[in-house]
This record gives C-alpha cells, sequence and structure tokens, in this order.
C-alpha cells in the first residue's frame, strides 16, 4: 500500500470520508495537473478522468464521485450539456465548472444548468482544493462580485431567457417586500453581512429570508437566485464597472 492510500484510509477511518471527484477535461496535461494538485490532499480521492461530457456522465454514473471537476468546452458533449444531466440524473455528484476565461456567457450557462460553482483555470491549486470543499459541502464556490459581474454581462431579461430557465418570473409575486429588498442586494453581489449592515438587521435573519427567496422561487443556490433577479428584470445588467472589481 502506497503511503497515499494509507492516508486516505486513515481519514476514513477517523469518520471523515473523503471527497471522491471525477476530472473532465479534453486537455491530457490539465486531467493530470488537476489529479496532481488534489491527489496529495488526504480528504480528497481522484476516482476518475474523463475527457469529453458523454464519458463523464458514463462515469459518473459508474464511480458516483461527490464533485465533478468539469471543463465547460469539451467535445462530443460539452461541459454545460453534461452538467445539465448530471444535475438532473445524479443530482448528489455536484459541479465545479472550470473556464480558461473568467469571464464567459458560457460559465453563466453552466450555473443556470445546475453547477455549484466556477473557477477559472489559472486558479492557485489552493482555491481548487477550497472550491471542491466547498461544492462538496453544498455551498457555491464562486465569488459573489465576480459571479455578479459574469452575470451582468451575460445574462438577458427573461424574455429573452431559453424555456424551461425562467422559473422566478412566475414566482416573485410570493415574495414579500423584504425579501424582495434581500434578494436585490444578493443579486448586486453583497454577501450575508453586507445584507444584514444595509438593512440593518441580523446575520441569522438575512439566513432565514434567503432560505425563504429559494424555496419561493423554486431555485437551489445563490448563484441561481442572482441569475433569476437578472432574468426577471429585478436588477438591471449593466457593463461591468471598477466597483465590481474583486
Amino acid at each position: 500500500m502506497s503511503g497515499n492510500d494509507a492516508t486516505h484510509e486513515a481519514v476514513e477511518d477517523a469518520g471523515e470520508r473523503t471527497i471522491r471527484v471525477l476530472i473532465a477535461d479534453d486537455q491530457p496535461l490539465v486531467r493530470r495537473g488537476l489529479a496532481l494538485i488534489l491527489g496529495p490532499d488526504p480528504a480528497v480521492t481522484v476516482v476518475a478522468e474523463a475527457e469529453n461530457g458523454e464519458q463523464a456522465l458514463t462515469l459518473a454514473r459508474e464511480h458516483r464521485p461527490d464533485v465533478v471537476v468539469m471543463d465547460i468546452r469539451m467535445p462530443v458533449l460539452d461541459g454545460v450539456a453534461a452538467t445539465e444531466r448530471l444535475a438532473r440524473d445524479l443530482p448528489e455528484c455536484r459541479v465545479l465548472a472550470l473556464s480558461t476565461f473568467d469571464m464567459d456567457e458560457y460559465v453563466v450557462a453552466a450555473l443556470r444548468a445546475g453547477a455549484y460553482g466556477f473557477l477559472p483555470k489559472d486558479s492557485s491549486p489552493e482555491d481548487l482544493v477550497a472550491a471542491v470543499r466547498t461544492v462538496r459541502a453544498g455551498e457555491a464556490a464562486v465569488a459573489p462580485r465576480l459571479l455578479t459581474r459574469l452575470i451582468s454581462a451575460y445574462v438577458r431579461t427573461d424574455q429573452g431567457a431559453p424555456p424551461g430557465r425562467r422559473p422566478a418570473a412566475e414566482n416573485t409575486v410570493d415574495l414579500t417586500p423584504r425579501e424582495v429588498e434581500v434578494w436585490r442586494l444578493l443579486a448586486t453581489g453583497l454577501d450575508n453581512n453586507e445584507i444584514a449592515r444595509a438593512m440593518e438587521i441580523s446575520v441569522s435573519t438575512v439566513k432565514n429570508y434567503i432560505t425563504s427567496i429559494f424555496n419561493k422561487l423554486g431555485v437551489r443556490d445563490r448563484a441561481q437566485a442572482v441569475i433569476a433577479a437578472y432574468e426577471s428584470g429585478l436588477v438591471a445588467a449593466r457593463q461591468p464597472a471598477a466597483d465590481f472589481d474583486c
């Protein structure tokens, strides 16, 4: 048994199940690099590597990973389509989308399709490991202001959104005025602490509002809530400005 295998077993023996990761990228060197970054972490096990989206779906069904690190642009079946099918068929497999460019309309499409987070390919190894852990925990792994910049640049109002991708527009009537205000502030890139200060309420109250907003809009996480805000017209799209820099 190798030292790395022994470490993984020790983690599992201690009651901390390792995070099972599938890597999907059409470039062998990128796949190997991602595996080398994630492999040494005792809390992570790379269970398989795929070279396109179709293969990623097949391997995900076979290995049932916790996280799929998914390149957005791949042959045969791209990362957006693969993410949508995973979210529908294997929702326990959470997708972390990768892209060469941080400002990419395909990133928004992947988040809309069900990806839990996004990471540019030039991110640090530490950021990759942290993002995998965040996605495994069911949280959105994307900086709020980067998310807002992306969506402001690429999301159109609900009239231009694809069919079946506009749940929020029909459900906003159910929101209270306070919930609408929390949703608006969330969509402009504020985190929970900043929303609490702006509205002069507690962070726990903000969290309660956000949970209610997600349920009423039929969205799963912060990223989808922000997309819904732009598609419904609650927040107007604008070109990224200096105050949106991360």
